[in-house]
């Protein structure tokens, strides 16, 4: 029971690493009219899903949780420096680094002081995986919350900026969410060699967004 307790506060909107801050390009790709309604955001995060999340984010996310159990700094360090190098814009690497500096202030917060802070703060996926690990939390459980934050995330920028209606917003959520054990699973089958994704459009919208002149989100 407090296992799956805990899995409900990393999963909230209200943890406190900024995440309704950042937009991971959306926000250029409404400016410029890639995304203009609910059904081209829809197919906006189903290609992020199937490439960010399936081959980058949960794998590594994986390896991390593994790490962590193994007690095994040289490859935690690893794995949270590769992650960096697959954020492809200066602004999404910037992203990470601020998330974890943010998503470690929290685990300072509940009284948690670890020797690898210098890890910790650089990604908030390796926060995520230490934290998951060292609560004892599965590692599905760990994929689960992250996946769904990262959705519920990209959700509510895309309400502000398309704009879309909370109801709609809500529909996304309830359709997008059923890809996803589908979609962790699958992610746990990638081989090391194999990890890594590319998303032009996005890394395109990011890098764009970087010099927007009027902009609502970090990212």
């Amino acid at each position: 029971m407090l296992q799956y307790l805990r899995n409900l506060q990393l999963a909230s909107a209200n943890l406190p690493v900024g995440g309704f801050t950042y937009s991971q390009g959306l926000e250029w790709a409404v400016e410029a009219k890639w995304v203009t309604n609910q059904i081209e955001t829809k197919d906006w995060l189903i290609q992020q899903m199937y490439s960010t999340l399936r081959f980058c984010d949960l794998p590594i996310l994986a390896r991390l949780h593994q790490c962590t159990i193994n007690q095994d700094e040289q490859g935690f360090s690893y794995w949270t420096r590769n992650l960096l190098r697959q954020r492809e814009t200066s602004e999404l690497r910037l992203e990470e680094q601020q998330r974890g500096k943010a998503f470690f202030r929290f685990l300072e917060g509940l009284g948690f002081i670890h020797p690898w802070q210098n890890l910790l703060i650089q990604s908030q996926v390796a926060g995520f995986a230490w934290y998951g690990a060292t609560n004892k939390m599965s590692l599905e459980d760990i994929q689960i919350s992250w996946s769904y934050s990262w959705l519920e995330s990209n959700i509510m920028a895309a309400i502000k900026l398309v704009p879309l209606g909370q109801q709609a917003g809500q529909q996304l959520i309830y359709q997008l969410s059923t890809l996803l054990p589908s979609i962790i699973k699958q992610a746990n089958d990638v081989k090391d060699d194999d990890i890594g994704a590319g998303s032009p459009l996005v890394a395109i919208a990011s890098s764009c967004h970087e010099t927007q002149y009027s902009r609502l989100f970090r990212s």
